[in-house]
């Protein structure tokens, strides 16, 4: 039987698909979203203290904004969201690849985040994996320039997007059960355009799919390994050189934060769970050693 004494959870809280963990240091307070709830969490370090916003679509991501909104990716598109005293934040649209225009498409933005220079990148998937249909594009989107046109292409389930601390790396995974790749990329900081994609980890025949991830301090990725149960560290080479057993089956994404950037906090799927997977859903706590690298805001 495996142990997890070095591992916290945060009481109260149960996710259908927990997603998009961040640090808001200002606040002490970590945020993340539940995509099919259509919720907004926020716990606060200090207190315990939990508060959520509805939304009025699924919010599959999220990144702080400089001037201290939100900026999302969501079903119809990018969003800003203001999260104020009501409990519904408040939307305001902002860009829309083609694929995601009129109703009824089955698609919605997945995971994002913003690259060193605070532009903000998210990526599309088809919803029913079941339908393996590889027609997800990566998209850049800044104040200035917009949305750009599709940047990586042929995605199944988008995932793992992060950047090296020095900005000029870019990763990027595909989570669906017939990919399960790693991809770098050399990112060109001025333009926020990546070149020469190369494989960085296989996980095939690793435990886990490659879900979302986090960067250290170290320049070392750390990825969730859902229906792996655990988290997996690659170095800069592409080496795994570190697997953390966890108490839930799929977890989703992870992000360091904490007054010293050294927890790593990590969401997790509770839809589909296993009858032994009582963590299904859960977020927990953990120390794994290393500070992180702290997320940049999007460049209002």
């Amino acid at each position: 039987m495996t142990e997890f004494s070095h591992i916290e959870s945060i009481p109260a809280v149960n996710c259908i698909v927990g997603e998009s963990p961040l640090w808001h240091a200002e606040q002490a307070a970590w945020y993340w979203v539940d995509i099919p709830a259509k919720t907004i969490w926020k716990l606060d370090a200090r207190n315990g203290r939990l508060t959520s916003w509805l939304t009025t679509e699924m919010v599959a991501c999220i990144a702080l904004k400089q001037d201290g909104d939100f900026i999302a990716g969501m079903e119809s598109g990018i969003f800003s969201l203001h999260l104020g005293e009501n409990s519904h934040a408040r939307q305001t649209h902002l860009a829309a690849p083609a694929e995601l225009m009129g109703s009824g498409t089955g698609m919605r933005f997945n995971d994002g985040r913003c690259d060193r220079q605070g532009r903000f990148w998210s990526g599309t998937m088809f919803m029913d994996m079941a339908a393996a249909k590889a027609i997800g594009n990566l998209y850049r989107y800044s104040t200035a320039q917009g949305l750009s046109a599709p940047v990586v292409s042929n995605l199944l389930t988008q995932n793992g997007l992060a950047w090296s601390p020095d900005g000029k790396t870019m990763y990027l995974s595909d989570s669906h059960p017939a990919s399960q790749t790693i991809w770098a990329f050399d990112y060109d900081v001025e333009d926020g355009m990546p070149h020469n994609k190369r494989v960085f980890a296989d996980m095939k025949p690793m435990a886990g799919r490659p879900d979302g991830a986090a960067m250290d301090v170290d320049g070392c990725y750390w990825i969730c390994g859902n229906d792996g149960a655990c988290l997996l560290r690659f170095t800069p080479a592409g080496k795994l050189d570190r697997t953390i057993a966890l108490p839930m089956n799929k977890p989703a994404m992870c992000t360091f934060g904490g007054p010293d950037m050294s927890t790593l906090l990590v969401s997790s799927i509770g839809a589909g769970k296993a009858e032994h997977d009582q963590w299904a859903g859960s977020l927990v706590l953990v120390r794994p050693g290393v500070a992180g690298v702290p997320e940049t805001r999007f460049a209002n």
